[in-house]
């Protein structure tokens, strides 16, 4: 399994999503969100983070994961987002968070990244949109 956590974060600390591939505790989650954002590696995680206007995007991967393509998974993130949204920004997470997840859970399984064509990944959301 490559990616163990995906986190959003504004500039405060706030984490405004969290995804998790593997099972930790609330209390482990907690803990782990409130020690993060100052470390590039922490306990047995390492840990790739960029930052787009208001917000930082962090990723927990493997030792053996390569950075750069989890960096290139970050900015897919991001432009998905962008797309479906429009110059998404922190209230468009707020809001639409079951949105985001269901952004992440068509992109990555199991840990693992599965799909990067924006246009899969945003079709069944188009979908509901119109369903509802």
């Amino acid at each position: 399994m490559g990616i163990r956590f995906i986190l959003l974060v504004n500039k405060q600390g706030q984490t405004r999503l969290a995804q998790y591939f593997e099972y930790l505790t609330l209390e482990q989650r907690r803990a782990l969100e409130g020690e993060i954002c100052s470390f590039v590696e922490h306990r047995n995680y390492k840990v790739v983070y960029r930052r787009y206007a208001s917000l930082f995007f962090l990723v927990g991967v493997d030792d053996d994961e390569n950075e750069l393509a989890i960096l290139e998974f970050i900015h897919l993130l991001v432009e998905t987002m962008d797309r479906h949204f429009g110059n998404v920004c922190e209230l468009d997470i707020m809001f639409h968070l079951e949105k985001v997840h269901f952004m992440l859970e068509e992109m990555v399984m199991n840990g693992c990244v599965v799909e990067t064509s924006k246009s899969n990944i945003l079709t069944p959301i188009q979908f509901l949109d119109k369903a509802t």
